[in-house]
Order: C-alpha cells, then structure tokens, then sequence
C-alpha cells in the first residue's frame, strides 16, 4: 500500500511538473505554436467545451511564432483577418498560461515553408463560417494550411468532422444557434474542421511548457 501511495504522488508531481515548465520567450523559435485560452464569452466556453486538449487544457486559440530576437510575434487568424502581432501582446489577451508546441525533430524541416506560407497569407479575412477551403481563415485553419503547403500539398495535420453540440447531447449550444442563424447560415455539423486543442495533442509536435501570461 505503501508503494501504491509513492507512485500516486510521483505521477502528480510529474504531472504538475508539466504544468509548471516555464518558457522564456526568447527561447521561442520560428514555426512555434502558441495555444491560448482567451476569453470571449459563451462562444469561447463552447469552443472549449468541444475541444478539449493536452493534458484536459481548453483552448481557443492557436497562433505561430514567425520571427524570433529583440522582438517577437506571431502570426495569426482573428476578427481582422490573418496578421502579425507582437507577442506582448498577443499576450495580454491569455486568459491563462500559452502552452508552447515544437515540431518533432523529424518534421522541423517544414517549418521554413509554413512559416512563410502564414505570412504570405496576410491580409485575408477571418473564416466566421467556420468552412474548411473557403479562401478564409480561421486560427487553427491556417495552421493547418501552411503545414499542407509544407508538406508538398499532402496532409500533414489532421482534419475532423465538427461539432457545434453539448457533449453527450444532440442540443446545439444556444450560442452557435444565435451565431449562425444571424449569418444566415446552416449550422456546419459533421464537416471537416480543426481546433487548437486537437492540434495540441498531435504526435507531430512536442509541448515545451508554458508562456506565462502578461503582467
């Protein structure tokens, strides 16, 4: 029994060791993937709710590092369209800790292509209908893209079917009903999507640890 409660108390030290790693921002590399939970009302909490990721984290958004040094930022599909933002402040909006993703060793060498496909993609507008190939983006979306292009125009992350419902449920949340109803717009139930929890939990990358959110 004794031994029973030694190995408890490793593996929840092990995992708050996870949790506690600490990443300084200089230590950041180009191709980076920043996970963040911001908050943005009821939607964001259904995001969240649907996309659970590493280690049970929720998150609603995932940008990419692109340039790293004095300064750093990320590039990244919001309400404005994909753009640059520097990292302080894409780091005021973290509601919690960024989670920091790395390519595994074999992949990194795909990273100079999504990082410059990101950045040619600039200026194009925020996908509000959450439709896969639409000629918008939203943020896992455009993670997605750049690594496709990466990988010679062959699936390099994974899509999956979408859901807008309470989990164990067949009830749309009230919110995605109001949204897409104001837009004129059938719910996209089932079509092929992605989000930053799943990316989160891809066997392609390794989670370093975590950036602490702005003072």
């Amino acid at each position: 029994m004794k031994q029973y409660w030694i190995l408890i108390t490793l593996i929840a030290l092990i995992n708050t060791a996870t949790f506690a790693t600490e990443i300084n921002k200089q230590l950041l590399r180009s191709g980076d993937l920043l996970f963040q939970n911001i908050e943005c009302g009821s939607m964001c909490d259904a995001i969240r709710e649907v996309t659970q990721g590493y280690e049970g984290r929720g998150f609603s958004h995932v940008a990419m590092v692109v340039q790293t040094g004095k300064e750093v930022y990320v590039i990244e599909a919001v309400a404005a369209g994909v753009k640059q933002t520097r990292l302080d402040s894409f780091l005021l909006r973290s509601h919690d800790n960024v989670l920091v993703g790395r390519l595994k060793k074999p992949y990194r060498s795909l990273t100079k292509k999504a990082v410059l496909f990101s950045l040619q993609q600039q200026g194009i507008p925020y996908d509000d209908a959450f439709l896969y190939d639409n000629g918008k983006y939203y943020c896992s979306e455009l993670v997605y893209d750049a690594y496709l292009y990466a990988n010679g125009g062959k699936p390099f992350f994974e899509l999956a079917p979408m859901t807008f419902k309470q989990p164990g449920s067949e009830q749309y949340y009230p919110v995605w009903v109001d949204y897409f109803d104001s837009k004129g717009q059938d719910i996209p139930e089932g079509q092929p999507g992605c989000n930053p929890g799943g990316l989160s939990l891809s066997d392609k990358i390794d989670i370093l640890g975590n950036l602490a959110p702005a003072p």
